[in-house]
């Protein structure tokens, strides 16, 4: 049975990785990383840097290969995410059976949280259909959503109120926003908001040395966020962000 580790390595900043995840990292022999292309390079960097520090002596290797791209036109979402899975799952069950001799311990490092808003259970259960059996480990990690409210040092949720956690593509289909946090909001659904009661925490790379961070009410600042965010999305060729909307009384 193939060994594998999901470790979660936190939003960016290598001091945000746990000793939990520092244990596993030590304990796997190869590392799968996949490469989104060269405008999301850095991704790739980010990673290296984290096993640079915690396994100074080496002792492992790094398998680096293309990722599958995803129809990011196609009409029907939920389609083409499975595609997208599909193609994964066909490559991690090549590199898992590949890469990993009896003795190996195989890896991921997983940005944020690995149970929140990433794919990786859910291909390597496809995997698992292909017929591959898998004795797997999960390390959680910090995730974005911590991050973003430690930085602008709010609490998540207030008493007595639900916190609802959601995609981009779901905000404008919300009857009523109280305290949401967003993520993977790529069209920037929070622009065409025109509630003046919410109030927006915003933050991109986060735990990075471009982190970006802009709070204030939602009418006076989205144009503001806006700015920063192409600006930086254009200097850097990729951005990840998340923010949290909350109605204030």
């Amino acid at each position: 049975m193939k060994q594998l580790l999901l470790i979660g390595i936190g939003p960016g900043d290598p001091r945000q990785v746990t000793y939990e995840a520092v244990e596993a990292m030590r304990r796997a022999t190869v590392f799968f990383v996949l490469d989104k292309g060269q405008e999301k390079d850095e991704l790739v960097g980010l990673r290296k840097t984290i096993l640079e520090r915690y396994l100074p002596d080496g002792g492992y290797r790094l398998v680096q290969v293309a990722d599958p791209r995803r129809d990011a036109q196609a009409a029907d979402y939920v389609a083409a995410v499975h595609e997208w899975h599909v193609q994964r799952a066909a490559l991690y069950a090549r590199l898992i059976e590949d890469e990993l001799g009896a003795d190996d311990v195989g890896a991921f490092l997983l940005w944020g949280e690995p149970g929140l808003y990433d794919s990786t259970l859910r291909i390597l259960e496809l995997v698992r259909q292909r017929g591959l059996a898998l004795a797997l480990q999960v390390i959680p990690g910090i995730s974005s959503i911590q991050a973003l409210a430690a930085r602008h040092q709010v609490p998540l949720n207030r008493i007595g109120e639900p916190l609802t956690v959601l995609p981009g593509r779901r905000l404008a289909g919300q009857a009523r926003i109280d305290n949401a946090l967003v993520m993977l909001d790529g069209q920037c659904a929070f622009a065409a908001l025109e509630d003046p009661q919410l109030t927006i925490y915003w933050g991109a790379y986060l735990g990075t040395a471009d982190e970006l961070l802009i709070a204030g009410p939602l009418q006076q600042v989205k144009a503001q966020i806006l700015d920063a965010r192409e600006q930086a999305r254009r200097r850097k060729g990729w951005i990840m962000d998340t923010y949290l909307l909350r109605r204030e009384p």
